[in-house]
């Protein structure tokens, strides 16, 4: 029988996994070229030797998801 700290270790162990294959994914994505970060909602602006970059739409998303995917792990 294991304890509860065992467990909960065994619990950040793979939660870990699971980030860090997310995090693997996401960068083989942005390899292949695809633009995950530049959607159509975020303002970039360059003046001379100056850019300013607002990313509103990702933003939004990545809130929205990671709303959703916090709804899911509290069940």
């Amino acid at each position: 029988m294991r304890s509860p700290a065992a467990a909960r270790d065994t619990d950040v162990g793979k939660l870990l996994v699971v980030v860090g294959l997310g995090i693997a994914a996401l960068g083989v994505i942005m390899m292949l070229g695809v633009p995950i970060f530049r959607l159509p909602g975020d303002f970039v602006v360059k003046r001379g030797n100056v850019s300013f970059y607002f990313p509103l739409a990702t933003s939004i998303v990545l809130s929205i998801l990671l709303t959703l995917l916090m709804s899911v792990f509290r069940r």
